[in-house]
């Protein structure tokens, strides 16, 4: 069972949509009994079982509809020949099913492990952002409590084997320039996120601009490149800046102007 819970949490990291389905209830002769759980992806292929044969085929069915319809569904199914929609099962029970679509929230990828970033994994965990944050300080890192994903790798190499698309979000708050710029360079490189900033005065974001540019990059990708990042609130603390950080971020990949809302 944690195999396969690691596997739909492993799904919702890589922004895969897919339906978990899982046996609520069963009465009589059954192939699988409460609890037991299988992952349906957008393919129709499949990881774990709840029964097998044509009674789990239905349920493969029934879960890609709730897939196209994003709703979750509670549905039972005779596995007896005496009910008008039995389907030719002789086991003599029945079986419910709990189908819940797990469609990919928006993915944010921090860049950082420190004061900044922690508080910016804090605040986008409670807006719904799937979290990951890379920091290569193992010490640094566990205290980003609040990120979904905690990792070590260089951001180059994680920017570099993960799928990106317009759902996803990039923050750059590292503690060095260079680990900054390369991973700017990663991010932009492979394209496809919604959102890419980076924090740093004017100064620092130009020198960098100037070195991507030496590097190859266009100024038409580095244009897409939100930095220095943030609204202008006058945020100072870590929590203030990442209130700045995240109300970009959402305004950005909801398309939406970021003006007040007073008439």
């Amino acid at each position: 069972m944690s195999d396969l819970l690691e596997e739909l949490l492993e799904a919702k990291r890589a922004g895969r949509p897919c339906a978990l389905a899982t046996v609520a209830a069963a009465k009589g002769s059954v192939p699988r009994h409460p609890g037991a759980k299988m992952i349906v992806y957008e393919d129709g292929s499949i990881s774990g079982t709840v029964g097998g044969g044509k009674f789990e085929s239905l349920v493969v069915a029934e879960a890609l509809e709730c897939l196209a319809k994003k709703e979750p569904l509670l549905k039972t199914w005779p596995l007896r020949e005496d009910q008008p929609d039995s389907f030719g099962a002789i086991c003599g029970g029945e079986v419910t099913v709990l189908l819940e679509p797990q469609i990919p929230t928006h993915r944010l990828l921090i860049v950082g492990g420190g004061h900044c970033a922690c508080a910016i994994a804090k605040l986008a965990a409670e807006c719904g952002f799937f979290v990951t944050a890379l920091e290569d300080r193992e010490d640094i890192l566990q205290k980003c409590e609040s990120a979904h994903c905690r990792l070590t790798d260089p951001a180059p190499d994680y920017v570099a084997k993960t799928k990106l698309d317009q759902k996803d979000a990039i923050v750059i708050v590292s503690r060095h320039y260079d680990i900054d710029r390369e991973a700017l360079a990663a991010a932009l490189k492979k394209g496809g996120a919604g959102y890419i900033g980076m924090i740093g005065s004017r100064r620092k974001v130009l020198q960098v601009y100037d070195q991507l540019k030496a590097d190859g990059f266009s100024a038409e990708q580095l244009a897409c490149v939100y930095a220095p990042i943030g609204l202008d609130i006058g945020s100072d603390s870590p929590a203030e800046i990442a209130v700045s950080i995240v109300a970009e971020i959402l305004m950005v990949l909801r398309g939406k102007s970021g003006r007040p809302l007073k008439l």
